[in-house]
């Protein structure tokens, strides 16, 4: 298939097979040590056997602070596990694989967490050789290359952050000074692992709290980034703890407030929501003269969205981690034209509410207690309707539509499909359950529904059954 999602991309010395990305996504699925555990192995193996080009391993700890069950790299003893990680991934596939590795600060049950002010010299000293020492180990462990965590609520973030309170040399009242531990850390990085290994670097474009930084900035940030030598900008947004809702009796989660939200959108915020964002930065290097690659998340999981964001140069990378927790394979079935199979996340944020109370993060549309997702069977055969098309039935109220159909043997979950009037279909949700209500139609309007049966490997029936309703007007019309 002729698409720019399938050409290969050099980053120093590192050539991706394709531009998609599964970027750094906790799964929670090593004990407290943070050992790499098989559980861990099968996760990332599933995205390179599923056709991922690059795969950016969750965020793993270069210290010792306790945060559950995260990964770390922040002694020699957490090598050999690394290796047996990289070296399936590289024994399945051709994809490359790099690590996130992340300094966080203390949080508490009861909302306290620990602020940037707090850190003396001495503290920032240290995490300038931590970053340095776990970069060392994780080159020795055979990764690709390293990224460094500057996005959401981290340390580095938060140093880069407009909100950063500090009023020294490290201080959140000129940019230089936001710049200046991560300018550190990248000279500390890069002496430990040369010139020839590449390191890259996650940060948001926006923060999307009150008085961050914006586009504006973070144009600036880029520039400074590439400036530093930087292989790879992969763009977030938002996951911060200004804005965040603390559930009492668990740790401060830095997605729960707008942020957040933004950091994953759920399914009521737009698709590629924040591709203008990457185009803005991109722009502003090619015109200073950097060619430095891009990356770009946020509901990006729809091919044509994806695709359309390269071909337009908005960005160089997309980065999928929803869409590819639902489907790993993801990329197999794009590059082989089988859009049709591909398990489409509805982006519930069952994974996120999963992270949040340290759970093992999975997705809602797997089977019943599975750990992973279900492996692509080339046999497999799609699930098909009987001669009534599943019976579909649209009950309406002066507000909503419900849909009821019946049972599909062999479906896994159904994904249900609107068109309004004339417009073409679109998917609008996956469930695992024979019903669904739709909340967003408006009075006046002719809608047409109908629902496709799936099996747990992505086959997907025919369309069944079609229901046309025509709302409504409201008694204020």
């Amino acid at each position: 298939m002729n698409m720019k999602l399938f050409q290969p991309l050099d980053i120093n010395g590192m050539l991706i097979p394709n531009r998609i990305m599964a970027p750094a996504m906790v799964t929670h699925l090593c004990d407290e040590g943070g050992m790499v555990n098989d559980e861990v192995i099968e996760r990332y193996a599933a995205y390179a056997e599923g056709g991922t080009g690059l795969i950016v391993v969750e965020a793993m700890a270069i210290h010792q602070n306790k945060s559950g069950a995260l990964l770390r790299a922040s002694e020699d003893k957490f090598i050999p596990g690394l290796r047996r990680l990289t070296a399936r991934v590289h024994e399945v596939s051709d994809s490359k694989i790099v690590p996130q590795i992340i300094h966080f600060m203390k949080v508490a049950r009861t909302g306290w967490r620990q602020t940037v002010d707090e850190l003396s010299v001495e503290d920032i000293d240290v995490i300038v050789d931590q970053f340095g020492a776990a970069a060392a180990r994780v080159r020795e462990a055979g990764f690709d290359g390293v990224e460094l965590h500057s996005a959401h609520a981290y340390t580095l973030s938060s140093f880069l952050s407009r909100a950063n309170p500090r009023k020294d040399r490290y201080g959140g009242d000129t940019l230089e000074g936001r710049l200046r531990l991560i300018g550190r850390v990248m000279e500390s990085v890069r002496r430990a692992v040369g010139k020839d290994f590449p390191v890259c670097v996650r940060f948001n474009a926006e923060e999307f709290i009150k008085n961050g930084y914006t586009v504006e900035e973070s144009k600036l940030i880029a520039q400074r980034f590439a400036e530093l030598g930087f292989d790879y900008l992969s763009l977030s947004v938002g996951g911060k703890f200004e804005d965040a809702v603390h559930t009492p009796g668990q740790v401060l989660f830095p997605y729960s407030g707008y942020s957040g939200d933004r950091c994953m959108p759920g399914e009521w915020l737009p698709r590629g929501l924040h591709v203008n964002l990457a185009a803005e930065i991109k722009a502003h290097l090619v015109a200073h003269g950097f060619k430095i690659p891009v990356a770009i998340a946020g509901k990006l999981s729809d091919p044509r969205d994806a695709e359309k964001a390269l071909a337009r140069g908005d960005a160089d990378i997309v980065a999928i981690a929803r869409g590819l927790l639902a489907d790993p394979a993801w990329g197999n079935k794009v590059k082989n034209g089988q859009i049709d199979d591909i398990v489409q996340c509805d982006y519930c944020n069952v994974c996120k509410t999963l992270d949040g109370t340290h759970k093992p993060v999975i997705c809602s549309l797997w089977p019943q207690g599975s750990l992973q997702a279900p492996k692509s069977l080339p046999h497999s055969e799609a699930p098909q309707w009987s001669e009534d098309g599943g019976g579909l039935s649209a009950k309406l109220t002066e507000s909503s539509v419900t849909l009821r159909w019946s049972k599909l043997a062999g479906a896994a979950c159904y994904d249900v499909y609107r068109s309004v009037g004339d417009a073409p279909s679109q998917f609008m949700d996956a469930v695992k359950i024979c019903n669904w209500t739709d909340k967003t139609v408006l009075g006046g309007s002719r809608y047409q529904y109908y629902v496709r049966g799936r099996s747990a490997d992505g086959r997907a029936s025919k369309p069944g059954a079609t229901a046309q309703v025509d709302m409504p007007l409201p008694e204020y019309m």
